[in-house]
């Protein structure tokens, strides 16, 4: 149990350290043109090359964030992106796109 405490509170805080692309990925879940789905990462709901860029950088940063922590704490990767889907996703402003534990998609 602590050791998944460790995991949430270090991706938290790796997730917290990108602020240059975390502006323009609120906006984009503002205008619901990026979700965030139950996996860890983003997709884009309306898809264009600005919105699909986004979305490809989000997941990338995130991929090697998962990575590291995962390599810290010995967790999967995938272990670690679904715990940092949980607290993204409870994270998330009112009227941002999500996809709950069973796939469906939901508006916070």
């Amino acid at each position: 149990m602590q050791k998944r405490i460790l995991v949430c509170l270090t991706i938290i805080g790796a997730l917290a350290a990108f602020p240059v692309w975390a502006l323009d990925l609120h906006q984009a879940r503002a205008a619901g043109m990026i979700g965030e789905k139950n996996d860890g990462y983003v997709t884009a709901l309306k898809p264009d090359d600005e919105v699909n860029a986004l979305a490809a950088e989000v997941n990338a940063k995130r991929q090697a964030e998962y990575a590291r922590i995962s390599g810290q704490n010995g967790q999967p990767a995938a272990v670690v992106a679904q715990l940092a889907a949980a607290q993204i996703i409870i994270g998330l402003e009112s009227g941002a796109p999500y996809q709950d534990a069973g796939g469906a998609w939901k508006t916070k």
